[in-house]
């Protein structure tokens, strides 16, 4: 599952380059990564030379041969020591075959290592051991190549100007020999035309080259990174740091992901992100670069990277020195601050304690605060049912006197208009039919109607829903029903009078012209109709 992402990141970068001029950042944190897992491209290597090994035996042939070959190429820019020896193989098994043109291929290859590895002497002995009339034709371009590269090197690192400039002839009297013997779309052909424009400064050509070489380059392989270390070498030439260092960098990444030992982008990279003060990362990259060198084992590219290194480490260790004395002074900074901190926690904690106290007092006076109110709720509650009570009470008194009066005038008029009724009896002699009419019952019952008509009339103004709530009190089937011409009857008379106070049987019974057991009778079939019957007065005197 690592592997994967590794190579969808890879993909995802190579293909967001070109979206912006120099995305330097996205290629070094790549880097980065890639060196991280390193040993995942290692692996990939070793898989692969160890399945051709796995081929390999005593007997020469020519599948043995170019299994020797195969190995040599993978082993080329992998570990010296093991290329060398198996491009040793290969000519030994060419020569046990006596085929010359197979010999004649290895020892042209083995002289381009040596070249390429600082064994300067012992290519060029090679090579001339080598008759050029028995060269065949298709060897002829790597013969001049492998010339070329070993006397381009001499040159190239060779310190006396006198001697360089000699070796500088020879190399190119051969790169001629070489152009001349290339094909014209030849990749060499095309290095070699990019490097000619490159040097005589012709960079549009040699960009243009650069672009057809760079085409059909596939990122992640050794192809590719030094196509584009050539055009880093191109950017160098025009002045354009970034640019060189961009594509730098593109090789270096190839060279990781193909698991190249033999590379010089990534410490000529690391060079110089040091130079632009990256100190920590071009160290990282210097010190895999040395190690991936130490692993190829070619005394020139650990001549080439030794001094740069030892720069680079310097520098680094002075930059850690530096950061330690840094931590040092923030180490005391914090000591110090640390101190104070304990200072502050322990003003905060007493203050904490006296808030904790103050809170606690507050809390405490809430608490008494509380109960107060809960005690004014009370008598407010109590004043305000007292306050009802008593605006009840004054509204029956207002409304019963009102009847009371009312009912004294009527009896008044009844008694005044009954005297003269009297009076004109007896002055007629009507004394008969005036006992008639005092020892009749209907008279006094008329009254009476009259004072329940106005009695039922009184309660109904002050309780208008009474008979409604009432019959909420009971259960549906035993409701109270009144006829058409009733305002209350004797049972609802008798709540009524239990609603205004009276609770005494008997003055309710005098009331209503009962016996006391009449009215008990009635309470008690009322109180059993009721749905709570425990407190079905007590709810009759909570009626509104």
């Amino acid at each position: 599952m690592k592997r994967v992402t590794v190579f969808i990141s890879i993909f995802l970068i190579y293909n967001n380059l070109i979206a912006s001029q120099y995305p330097i950042d996205s290629v070094l944190n790549l880097i980065d990564k890639s060196i991280e897992n390193h040993e995942m491209y290692t692996q990939i290597r070793d898989a692969r030379i160890n399945e051709l090994k796995k081929h390999l035996n005593k007997k020469a042939s020519v599948q043995q041969y170019e299994l020797n070959v195969s190995l040599f190429k993978e082993y080329r820019a992998y570990e010296c020591d093991s290329a060398l020896y198996y491009i040793n193989q290969s000519i030994k098994i060419a020569h046990q075959m006596t085929d010359k043109n197979r010999e004649y291929d290895s020892r042209i290859k083995l002289a381009y290592l040596m070249g390429s590895t600082g064994m300067y002497m012992e290519a060029v002995d090679i090579l001339s051991g080598l008759k050029r009339s028995q060269v065949p034709a298709y060897l002829i371009s790597d013969y001049y190549q492998a010339y070329l590269q070993a006397y381009g090197e001499v040159a190239y690192y060779t310190q006396d100007k006198v001697i360089s400039e000699k070796y500088k002839a020879i190399t190119n009297s051969y790169r001629d020999s070489l152009r001349n013997s290339l094909p014209p779309s030849s990749e060499m052909s095309l290095i070699l035309r990019e490097t000619r424009a490159k040097n005589t400064g012709e960079t549009e050509e040699a960009f243009r080259v650069n672009d057809s070489r760079l085409m059909h380059a596939k990122p992640g392989t050794s192809g590719y990174a030094l196509v584009t270390y050539h055009r880093s070498a191109i950017y160098e030439r025009t002045g354009d740091v970034e640019g060189r260092k961009y594509y730098l960098a593109l090789s270096a990444l190839s060279d990781i992901q193909s698991a190249t030992k033999d590379h010089a982008s990534l410490w000529m990279l690391a060079k110089m992100l040091y130079n632009e003060d990256e100190i920590t990362r071009s160290y990282n990259y210097m010190r895999f670069s040395w190690n991936e060198t130490i692993y190829f084992n070619a005394r020139l590219r650990q001549l080439q990277s030794a001094l740069i290194l030892s720069l680079i480490d310097k520098t680094y260790q002075a930059t850690i020195e530096n950061q330690k004395q840094k931590l040092q002074n923030y180490l005391i900074l914090i000591s110090a601050l640390t101190v104070l901190l304990v200072f502050a926690l322990i003003f905060i904690y007493r203050q904490i304690k006296r808030l904790s106290a103050a809170r606690k007092h507050l809390q405490n006076a809430n608490d008494q605060l509380k109960e107060l109110n809960e005690e004014l709720k009370q008598v407010n509650t109590c004043l305000q049912s007292t306050n009802q009570e008593l605006s009840e009470s004054n509204q029956i008194k207002e409304v019963y006197i009102g009847r009371f009066i009312k009912l004294c005038s009527t009896y008044i008029d009844k008694l005044d208009e009954f005297r003269r009724m009297v009076n004109k009896k007896i002055d007629s002699d009507k004394t008969s039919e005036l006992l008639k009419y005092t020892r009749s019952q209907d008279a006094f019952d008329d009254i009476f109607q009259e004072l329940y008509a106005n009695f039922d009339s009184a309660f109904l103004r002050i309780f208008p829903d009474f008979v409604e709530k009432v019959n909420n009190l009971l259960h549906e089937e035993e409701k109270i029903i009144l006829k058409s011409d009733e305002l209350l009857n004797t049972e609802l008379r008798i709540l009524a009078l239990v609603r205004l106070g009276i609770h005494d049987s008997s003055q309710i019974a005098d009331f209503l012209r009962y016996s006391v057991n009449t009215i008990y009778n009635y309470r008690a079939k009322v109180k059993n109709r009721a749905i709570s019957r425990d407190d079905f007065e007590d709810s009759i005197m909570l009626i509104k």
